[in-house]
């Protein structure tokens, strides 16, 4: 149990600070594509460190600000949303394993918060109940604004998780379970001892599905519909100080998620190619043995690297594309790729059958 909750504490803590982290990444990879400088103000006994210090100056000044609530509106659903968008970004993670297990004391701990066999269906509920958080900011503000801002996310947010659980049924249909620890382990098998299958080979399409509507969900450039904080103003204009820095924290944390799922589904998760329990076997013949506790290790730093290299990714797809119309955007969800995530489904089982009656 005391291993479980420190567990917890340091996949918790471990979203929230690279959340955090992507604040000032946000800044300075938009400065380095614009060709601009950045972020470098903040300082600390004259340290700027490339500015990694504005995330903390950035928190210190949203604990300060004026808390606003509007006179009219709703006081004690105000105050809720925010920390419903966050909450439900947050328990999310449970169920992603970031690593194999642990031996500890002679006992394999399992690197996964709550191992579920229906872990991907517990992700799906729990993003689908923060589209309340993001609804109930705009109608609680009890401003017109704010509550097609609302509107505008809830039908995104909604429109996209179909896409979003649709383009995975291949996956599922491949590796035949729920459970991602059972997903990420299924993906340790090799063709020809030396080809992983990872659910990109097996499942590319679905791997550019999900990825789309992944960032849809995140609410994120060029998806950023709901926000649109100069144009065209989100569910969150009423809102200043810790709650607004909230729903910001929310969609950071999203994005993090997002590339944790992606890691998981469809690059292997904690998986290196070609490492055992036991060490590296080479499909050339080479053997590194390595003790149980370093190979666990390795595949955390394994997924650790691969979740920041969606984050980049995600991040620059963000600061390069522009921002579709909202018509635009519900022809992409609705006639484009929900039409194709359904015709992978026909593809993958009709591929499936074809493998088992005339090769298998």
């Amino acid at each position: 149990m005391l291993v479980k909750i420190v567990l917890t504490l340091i996949v918790i803590m471990g979203a929230l600070n690279l959340a955090g982290f992507l604040t000032w990444v946000e800044r300075k990879q938009s400065a380095v594509i614009q060709d601009r400088i950045g972020a470098n103000r903040a300082r600390i006994f004259g340290l700027r460190l490339l500015g990694l210090f504005h995330p903390l100056a950035d928190m210190i000044k949203l604990i300060m600000k004026e808390d606003f609530t509007p006179r009219l509106g709703h006081k004690t659903l105000h105050m809720l949303a925010p920390f419903i968008s966050v909450f439900f970004a947050l328990i999310a993670f449970a169920a992603i394993p970031i690593g194999d297990h642990l031996m500890l004391w002679g006992h394999p701990v399992s690197l996964q918060v709550s191992n579920m066999n229906v872990g991907l269906l517990y992700i799906f509920a729990v993003m689908s109940m923060g589209v309340y958080g993001v609804f109930l900011a705009g109608f609680s503000s009890n401003n017109n604004y704010s509550f097609l801002g609302g509107l505008r996310a809830s039908s995104q947010m909604i429109s996209y998780e179909i896409t979003m659980g649709v383009s995975l049924i291949g996956i599922i249909m491949i590796y035949g379970s729920l459970n991602l620890q059972d997903l990420v382990q299924a993906q340790g098998h090799y063709w020809l001892s030396w080809i992983p299958q990872w659910g990109i080979f097996v499942q590319p399409v679905g791997f550019l599905l999900f990825m789309t509507a992944a960032m849809a969900e995140t609410k994120r450039a060029p998806f950023d519909l709901p926000e649109g904080e100069s144009e065209i103003i989100g569910y969150f204009v009423e809102y200043s100080g810790m709650k607004f820095g909230m729903f910001m924290l929310s969609d950071f944390l999203e994005t993090v998620l997002a590339a944790a799922l992606l890691a998981t589904l469809f690059f292997g998760g904690w998986q290196i190619p070609y490492l055992f329990s036991d060490g590296f076997h080479f499909p050339w013949g080479g053997v590194w043995l390595i003790p149980q506790t370093g190979v666990a290790l390795l595949g955390v730093l394994s997924f650790s690297l691969k979740i920041i290299f969606f984050c980049w990714f995600l991040m620059m797809v963000r600061w390069t594309l522009p921002r579709f119309r909202y018509d635009q955007l519900m022809r992409l969800g609705w006639k484009m790729m929900l039409p194709l995530a359904l015709m992978n489904i026909l593809v993958t089982g009709l591929i499936m059958v074809l493998l088992k009656e005339f090769i298998l």
